[in-house]
């Protein structure tokens, strides 16, 4: 099955950017939807951003604007550009894959990674 792994994660000041990546192996990334998610201590994990086979992507209101999902397919990596970072972006940072992104639900994703921390300040 599929493994993903998470990179880019770090500490930035509040306006500043990031790029997330992860990597999957295991199975091409091409063929399947790759999202976005985030998980704050005592709160629900909640969809950041997802991108579809086609390279559809669809986004959370609240990064709308400020972030940017995009995969590389020769790569195997999905990325999520995050500009005008916002203290509230602070957060674990996951990706995980599901067939179809019919759903930005995280219950509807079946494979994780085990996420890289982000922190604005």
């Amino acid at each position: 099955h599929v493994q993903l792994v998470e990179s880019g994660g770090g500490s930035v000041q509040a306006g500043g950017s990031l790029r997330l990546s992860c990597t999957a192996s295991g199975d091409t990334i091409g063929r399947y939807c790759m999202g976005w998610f985030r998980q704050i201590p005592d709160k629900e994990r909640e969809g950041v951003a997802v991108i579809d086979s086609d390279g559809n992507a669809a986004y959370a209101d609240s990064v709308k604007g400020r972030f940017t999902i995009s995969k590389d397919n020769a790569k195997n990596t999905v990325y999520l550009q995050m500009n005008s970072l916002k203290v509230e972006d602070t957060a674990m940072y996951y990706c995980a894959t599901r067939r179809y992104c019919t759903s930005m639900s995280p219950a509807a994703f079946g494979y994780w990674g085990q996420g890289t921390q982000v922190t604005v300040s």
